[in-house]
């Protein structure tokens, strides 16, 4: 393998950058990645290793990850809201510090996209409204012991009483989070999940103070950021968003209206970073037009970061032109541990496969090459 030591976007790329009060050595960002390779929800010495073998982004941005048992819509994804899950997680915080690495967690909660089977006691999932998603999947657990997808169950509305302990849930799980170690905090509130369903309008069909106008749909949004920032402060805060998204069933009547209203909310908060994401997978092929980036980064006062459907040259073009701080990077990162220094010289990018991206071991997790002196090596 040859490498280019010059790689024409490197510079960029490489160039420190601060989201909130932590400065990061690049702009490459890893994506939240969901892997499902904690059968207990506890992250344990595969997590460190996988995630330790990365530290070189400018930032790792954890796996969506459970606030509570009721939170979850996947076997196997990990948790925070235990003993176990919080020491699991300072185990892998520790080895991405141990090799100068920074770290944020990303809270999770899925809303309707679960089932009875994943749900505590087996009862129902919640959601904004008692809305099914229509085609939409879970990853269950059967009773013969194997896992597979399965349709989500019908959800029912979350009583208006009950989002103060949701809140709360969040806010706890920050507190866990915080005690890992974690540098940063991202609030999930992107792909169809239940914060999005909340601000969506084909999700939310509530007539208390959670449903109908734009600004009564962001008001739990706004409110776990406000939870969370009171544990992290605002400048170790971030949210991921994806306008425009429809997977799960969620359709959106006002996809831009909701992200320029929440990017102004965020930014009187002061909150680091908005990570917007342009999605190529499920069923979703977002490509944003420049106009509406532009129009975002006005609005958007902390940092603006991007994902999806980016390479080095034109992750580099929306940097230069100031349209982004930084790019978050997603399945890149799967298959080249080493993703930075290869993006430094140009170098040729391991081959994925998509067959061990969910589940399983240490195959297509912790065996991917590195590269030694331009060339390949097992690390």
């Amino acid at each position: 393998m040859t490498a280019n030591t010059n790689a024409p976007y490197a510079d960029t790329l490489l160039d420190p950058v601060k989201l909130g009060d932590l400065t990061l050595p690049n702009r490459i960002l890893m994506a939240p990645l969901t892997r499902a390779r904690t059968p207990d929800s506890v992250p344990g010495e595969l997590q460190q290793a996988y995630y330790g073998q990365r530290a070189g982004a400018g930032l790792i941005i954890s796996e969506a990850t459970n606030i509570s048992p009721t939170a979850r819509g996947y076997v196997y994804t990990p948790g925070i809201w235990t003993d176990e899950q919080e020491a699991g997680w300072k185990g892998v915080v520790q080895a991405v510090h141990a090799k100068g690495g920074r770290m944020a967690l990303q809270l999770w909660h899925v809303g309707r996209v679960s089932h009875e089977m994943v749900q505590p006691d087996g009862q129902q999932p919640v959601a904004p409204s008692a809305l099914r998603g229509e085609g939409a999947q879970c990853f269950v657990e059967f009773e013969d012991g194997t896992s597979g997808r399965h349709p989500t169950s019908k959800p029912r509305a979350l009583e208006t009483d009950e989002i103060p302990q949701l809140i709360e849930d969040y806010r706890q799980a920050a507190v866990r989070a915080k005690r890992a170690g974690f540098d940063m905090i991202e609030v999930h509130a992107a792909n169809a999940y239940l914060l999005n369903q909340f601000m969506a309008t084909g999700t939310n069909q509530r007539t208390d103070q959670y449903g109908g106008s734009v600004e009564n749909r962001a008001r739990l949004t706004l409110e776990v950021v406000d939870a969370v920032a009171e544990v992290f402060g605002p400048e170790r805060t971030g949210i991921r968003l994806t306008p425009f998204i429809e997977i799960f069933g969620l359709t959106d009547d006002e996809p831009e209206e909701m992200a320029f209203y929440m990017a102004e909310q965020l930014s009187r908060r002061g909150i680091a970073y908005v990570h917007v994401n342009e999605p190529d997978w499920a069923g979703g092929d977002i490509k944003f037009s420049d106009d509406f980036r532009r129009a975002l980064r006005e609005r958007v006062t902390g940092a603006l970061i991007f994902c999806g459907h980016y390479d080095g040259e034109s992750a580099a073009r929306i940097i230069d032109e100031g349209i982004a701080d930084a790019v978050a990077i997603g399945r890149p990162y799967i298959a080249n541990p080493d993703l930075v220094e290869r993006i430094r010289l140009g170098a040729e990018l391991n081959e994925q496969d998509p067959d061990t991206f969910y589940g399983g071991g240490a195959k297509g997790y912790t065996d991917y090459p590195f590269l030694d002196n331009g060339h390949d090596r097992r690390g």
